[in-house]
């Protein structure tokens, strides 16, 4: 791997790491109760929040890995369910009323309502396992990798790298708002 990689890779593990310890703090010290607590009539939660990206990390996660292993990027438009992931491991101890793939993604306010009181060690657990896998992700990327289209459904096609700092960006903006609405439920 070249040098410009190596920096690329030390710059990815940091911003999931930091991921990881903010979502240790917002779930820090908090009930199951208020982690449920909804700020709004129509808000998210902290539970769903956390829940959703890690879930979205997870399949996003398993799919980059799934191609980087040598197997086509997805190329039609569809849903298709990467291999790997880790949900299946945790989603009984869930016991989530959502279809056995969803990861949270369009899901109505009604659906966030329906998540069930959480103990915050259940869903540091699941996030730690999913963070664990996305270091091994990143710490094996190789020579061309980051280059490497992983998804042919977009124009153009996302690359590894593209791909990466999307699913940085998003579960940065979701630990924030987590954040922000453990900041509303302690005032």
């Amino acid at each position: 791997m070249s040098q410009d990689q190596n920096w690329a890779v030390d710059i990815l593990l940091e911003g999931f790491e930091r991921v990881r310890e903010a979502v240790e703090q917002v779930l820090l010290g908090l009930s199951p109760d208020q982690l449920v607590q909804r700020p709004g009539p129509h808000a998210n939660h902290i539970a769903w929040i956390v829940w959703h990206l890690t879930r979205v990390e997870d399949d996003h996660f398993a799919a980059l890995a799934h191609v980087l292993e040598g197997n086509d990027a997805p190329a039609e438009r569809t849903r298709e369910v990467p291999p790997g992931q880790l949900w299946p491991e945790w989603r009984e101890r869930f016991g989530l009323p959502y279809s056995e793939w969803a990861t949270g993604y369009g899901q109505s306010s009604e659906e966030v309502g329906a998540f069930p009181a959480t103990d915050p060690d259940l869903l540091r657990g699941y996030h730690d396992a999913v963070y664990m896998r996305a270091n091994e992700v990143i710490r094996r990327l190789n020579e061309g990798d980051l280059g490497r289209v992983v998804d042919r459904r977009w124009s153009p096609p996302v690359t590894a790298a593209v791909r990466l700092v999307s699913i940085l960006n998003d579960t940065t903006q979701h630990v924030g708002q987590a954040a922000y609405v453990r900041g509303l439920i302690r005032a």
